[in-house]
């Protein structure tokens, strides 16, 4: 099966040549790496890679560049993986995607356990990262080995390329996306199996820079969920506990918060969206106004 890897990415150029040359140790390399961007200043490319290295540069936003390298490739490769650009693979992470697929012909879409989140605290170093792959290595099987899953983590997703169709990311879901990875990955549910293979594992760093504002990503954790719902694409089982455990989280940790969140201005930013979806406005590409 051909594999190509592609990585959205914005101002982390820096990153992402790092992330290039550890794939270059992956016990099966990917047939290709797509990068994409806004612009070229977003990618810094290493001397070398054991593998091609292509760029697609385009409107900016997570959905947006999901899509724009998405598009042309699925007629090229049986299976596409995304990575976040601070997502780190264990060595036989795509070796493991490609044999899932392999032998599973009703699974439609494959994603990895996280053994650390960076994304739910200050953020991770790659030491963080090489020493929790380490110790996740030497750990006895972690079972059940395979679990359904309603939405994949869009940090690192693989898909079956057959089944992808015209199906796309929601361009409405502007800027960090929020919940565009369950978005797409739920719909792809009538299509095959969306499933975690918990031996396939990596870590996300979560790193901070790069991210929206506190009052954007407030706005979006209340409206796209509520976006979401109502279009039918995510059950309100879902995305109503997430969105009320946002807002009860930024509630409760506003009065001292992290030095890596800013609480604050995620509860303005949620309070925003409680007066708009009130008024009737759910409009997730508000937040390009603030």
């Amino acid at each position: 099966m051909r594999l190509a890897v592609i990585i959205p990415t914005l101002g982390r150029s820096e990153q992402v040549a790092r992330l290039l040359r550890h794939l270059g140790d992956q016990t099966r390399v990917p047939d290709e790496v797509i990068l994409s961007a806004p612009d070229v200043t977003h990618v810094e490319l290493p001397q070398s890679c054991p593998f091609p290295v292509s760029t697609v540069f385009g409107p900016k936003g997570l959905a947006a560049q999901r899509n724009s390298a998405l598009a042309p490739s699925l007629e090229r490769f049986d299976i596409i993986t995304f990575f976040d650009d601070d997502f780190v693979p264990s060595a036989r992470y795509l070796e493991k995607v490609e044999q899932a697929f392999m032998e599973n012909d009703r699974w439609a879409v494959v994603m990895g356990r996280v053994v650390r989140d960076g994304a739910t605290n200050a953020g991770l170093t790659w030491d963080d990262a090489n020493a929790a792959l380490r110790d996740a290595e030497g750990q006895k099987p972690f079972r059940p080995s395979v679990v359904d899953h309603i939405g994949a983590y869009g940090c690192n997703m693989s898909f079956r390329s057959s089944l992808v169709g015209d199906l796309r990311f929601d361009e409405r879901l502007v800027l960090y996306g929020w919940q565009e990875d369950i978005d797409f990955t739920c719909q792809m549910r009538s299509r095959g199996r969306v499933v975690c293979v918990t031996s396939i594992t990596g870590v996300h760093l979560g790193i901070k820079a790069g991210r929206v504002s506190g009052k954007r990503f407030g706005y979006s954790q209340v409206v796209n969920a509520i976006y979401l719902v109502r279009k039918g694409t995510v059950p309100a089982s879902f995305a109503l506990p997430l969105m009320f455990r946002n807002i009860a989280a930024n509630l409760a940790k506003s009065l001292w918060p992290e030095p890596y969140v800013d609480r604050r201005g995620r509860l303005s930013g949620n309070a925003l969206a409680i007066l708009h979806i009130a008024m009737g406005r759910i409009e997730p590409e508000y937040i390009l106004k603030i």
